[in-house]
């Protein structure tokens, strides 16, 4: 086969990769516009069939930038993981499905990246409206796992959504104004490392504009694992 083929193949390749993948976001993102947690039905139910997952495993739940960390296995080894994304999800979905989300067996810590997708341009959640959401996955989560590490992971900025980035700060602050009266729960933000000169970087995201890229996972990986590690006496 000559080169002219193997690299018109490859670019072959790369397109149906790429129209894939935007299908599949665009599909999550019509689905993230419902307020019916009916919705992710098939999604959960997945998420059933594989089991509670290998004792002593990091559970990760949460919307699509969990579902899409290709290499969080990698990025968090040797501790195994337990990957529980799924596309826009809201934080009345992980609610509405927590029995089955934060089922796991004795997990060393659960990260949780939720309520980005309740705070858009064409809609944006009041503070009480998130906070007593957050509440509500809190309580349904500690009858699960009253001693485990729980850290969640702050709404991010993106260039898709940027317009609404101060209320959505408002709802940061709120939420981790709450963390910080809840035992063994604590705060991750990595806003400021997806920014430059003020404004998200578009480095740091897909074609999207909205989804994290491979440079803004190395981004979260950094700070995600460091804490972990660090909090928990990991080597």
């Amino acid at each position: 086969m000559t080169i002219k083929r193997v690299l018109g193949a490859s670019a072959i390749v790369v397109l149906v990769v790429v129209i894939y993948l935007f299908f599949d976001i665009s599909q999550r993102l019509e689905k993230a516009r419902s307020e019916d947690p009916l919705v992710w039905a098939s999604d959960i139910e997945a998420f059933a069939e594989r089991g509670v997952g290998e004792p002593g495993s990091f559970l990760f739940v949460g919307s699509s930038s969990i579902r899409f960390w290709g290499e969080l296995g990698e990025d968090m080894a040797p501790v195994p993981v337990i990957n529980r994304g799924f596309g826009g999800s809201k934080l009345a979905d992980v609610v509405h499905y927590a029995d089955t989300l934060f089922q796991a067996d004795t997990p060393r810590a659960i990260v949780i990246f939720v309520g980005t997708n309740d705070m858009t341009p064409q809609e944006t959640k009041s503070v009480d409206t998130m906070t007593a959401g957050f509440s509500a996955m809190m309580s349904a989560l500690r009858k699960q796992h009253p001693d485990v590490p729980v850290y969640y992971i702050a709404i991010t900025p993106s260039p898709l959504r940027w317009a609404i980035w101060d209320e959505a700060v408002s709802v940061n602050e709120a939420i981790q104004m709450l963390i910080s009266q809840m035992p063994n729960t604590h705060y991750i933000d990595t806003g400021e490392a997806l920014m430059s000169d003020g404004e998200p970087n578009p480095d740091n995201y897909v074609f999207d504009r909205l989804h994290l890229s491979a440079k803004g996972y190395d981004i979260w990986a950094e700070i995600i694992r460091s804490r972990l590690f660090s909090d928990l006496d990991l080597p």
